[in-house]
């Protein structure tokens, strides 16, 4: 028998994440998924009255792919992947893996080659439909998470089905502040960092991107960024883990990059222009996620924490910083992890993790379970 938590998680992508209408038509990206769950997400789709485009892929054919592909081969997949992009209104990805570093032994040229040649499919997939992205839970997962594959799952099913109404109501302040702020300070240990996000603008994630959800973003004015940050989690980028990530800013621009692997970061960091600078800031609060798992669509919503992100800025909240490279780096900042404080206008909004204004309490993990 089919898990029932599969219909659940399917029904919320389709009527809630997508907001599919009868008509339109959806591309399911799934790659290294239960035959199952695809089956019910595409039920789901048709039960609304849309049109399933479903794409099956593994992450063992996606590395055989990149480590051959070139200049022709990936015109060719974009050309192919933007054609299809353009024929639908929404986008799902369900991303699977049973090794998450299994494109670790790609070359680096080749990996930042595909992604410069793919990048316009991405952006409109971003910027033309509306789409929700989110992981499925694997042994692999579970092993990052220091849980049992069990325990993963329920807490998986527990946060990607989350009432992320509620949290939306909660969030809206939040970023009716990050609209209005102009000067934002980060404090941390290894962390003291200065930015305007003055007319950039902000945006609240409430599912309806990502799953599980829980962050609202903007963006730094391009040269506005000056000091230095230190990353006290792990981030996981093309098949390689890299820890203890210390980035130097100088107007806007990472100057120096150190990390338990300097010289493959500032690889990624070069590979165009617009990679030493910032595409994202972000502040998270899902009260389900505390701990890093090297999985960035569930380290990046961990409750007290923030993202900073080096490359490509999103339309919606834009500095104009265009890269092939968008990597969500973490530091937490609850007592356990060091502590914090985040300051918009000289006002402090969180320290420790804790939202303080009244307005904003109601981020906090007791308010939002």
């Amino acid at each position: 028998m089919t898990d029932p938590r599969y219909s659940k998680l399917a029904k919320l992508l389709v009527e809630y994440s997508t907001e599919l209408k009868k008509g339109e038509r959806v591309l399911l990206d799934m790659s290294d998924v239960p035959d199952e769950f695809s089956i019910e997400l595409m039920r789901a789709v048709r039960a609304v009255g849309a049109t399933p485009l479903i794409e099956v892929r593994h992450t063992r054919i996606a590395r055989e792919i990149l480590k051959g592909t070139d200049k022709k081969h990936a015109a060719l997949v974009r050309d192919v992947e933007l054609f299809r992009m353009k024929r639908v209104q929404a986008y799902i990805a369900v991303r699977g893996s049973a090794n998450a570093s299994e494109a670790s032994d790609v070359d680096s040229d080749r990996m930042a080659l595909y992604a410069r040649v793919l990048r316009p499919v991405l952006n409109h997939r971003v910027n033309k439909t509306r789409w929700v992205v989110l992981r499925w839970p694997t042994p692999s997962m579970a092993q990052g998470a220091n849980m049992s594959t069990e325990a993963f799952e329920n807490l998986y099913f527990d946060v990607c089905t989350m009432d992320y109404r509620k949290m939306a109501r909660a969030m809206a302040p939040l970023e009716k502040r990050m609209k209005k702020a102009n000067r934002v300070q980060l404090k941390s240990p290894g962390t003291d960092l200065t930015f305007n996000i003055k007319g950039i603008g902000a945006q609240m994630c409430k599912g309806d991107r990502n799953i599980p959800d829980g962050e609202v973003f903007s963006c730094p004015v391009k040269d506005s960024v000056n000091g230095y940050i230190t990353f006290n989690t792990p981030t996981l980028y093309s098949g390689t883990k890299f820890e203890n990530v210390r980035l130097e800013l100088k107007d806007g621009k990472i100057v120096k990059a150190t990390s338990n692997n300097t010289k493959r970061l500032n690889e990624i960091l070069d590979t165009d222009a617009g990679a030493r600078y910032i595409g994202e800031f972000s502040l998270g609060f899902n009260p389900y996620i505390m701990n890093p798992m090297c999985d960035i669509l569930f380290d990046e919503k961990i409750a007290g924490s923030l993202h900073f992100t080096p490359g490509q800025a999103y339309e919606t909240c834009d500095n104009g910083n265009r890269s092939a490279v968008h990597w969500d780096m973490v530091l937490i900042q609850r007592p356990e992890w060091g502590g914090g404080e985040v300051w918009f206008d000289r006002e402090l909004i969180r320290k420790d993790g804790m939202f303080v204004p009244k307005d904003l309490k109601g981020l906090n993990p007791e308010n939002l379970k």
